[in-house]
């Protein structure tokens, strides 16, 4: 990213034209706003949420909206102790607010892992850099796009 460049400039440059970045008078922050924003069901947005690993990196869980992160699955998965980032964390280490934070344009790159319960949806929304913006796209780009592998993370 450059000086000059926001964030949800960031995202339109990682995503180009196939995807495009719709922005709202509304919040689209949680994913109650954002499907009530978009019109879609809570499952369909693909909410980022930033763990800090026991090693001080970050981890970042991209889960269904209508999902709780599992932090002792996390946990497993990652052979270390995890716990919610806070958002000092999260602005440093994504170059994005809470409420905003994109599964894309991380530099540097950062461990990306998706929530199983997103591969079954047609079509899912991520947010796009601020708490007002948003972009569609299909579990299959959502993997292509961040190099994430699809697990088991939810809350059951």
């Amino acid at each position: 990213m450059t000086d000059a460049e926001t964030p949800v400039e960031r995202v339109r440059r990682v995503l180009g034209p196939s995807h495009p970045v719709r922005r709202f008078d509304q919040s689209t922050a949680t994913s109650a706003d954002a499907a009530a924003a978009i019109g879609c069901t809570i499952a369909q947005i693909a909410k980022s949420l930033v763990f800090r690993r026991a090693s001080g990196d970050p981890v970042l869980v991209v889960a269904s909206g209508a999902n709780r992160v599992d932090e002792k699955k996390l946990a497993a998965l990652l052979g270390e102790k995890v716990g919610r980032a806070d958002p000092a964390f999260v602005l440093a280490k994504t170059g994005y607010p809470v409420g905003g934070v994109a599964p894309v344009g991380h530099d540097p790159a950062v461990t990306v892992l998706l929530d199983a319960d997103l591969a079954g949806q047609r079509e899912i929304w991520a947010a796009a850099g601020a708490p007002d913006a948003v972009f569609r796209l299909t579990p299959d780009d959502l993997q292509r796009l961040t190099g994430g592998r699809f697990c088991e993370l939810a809350r059951r």
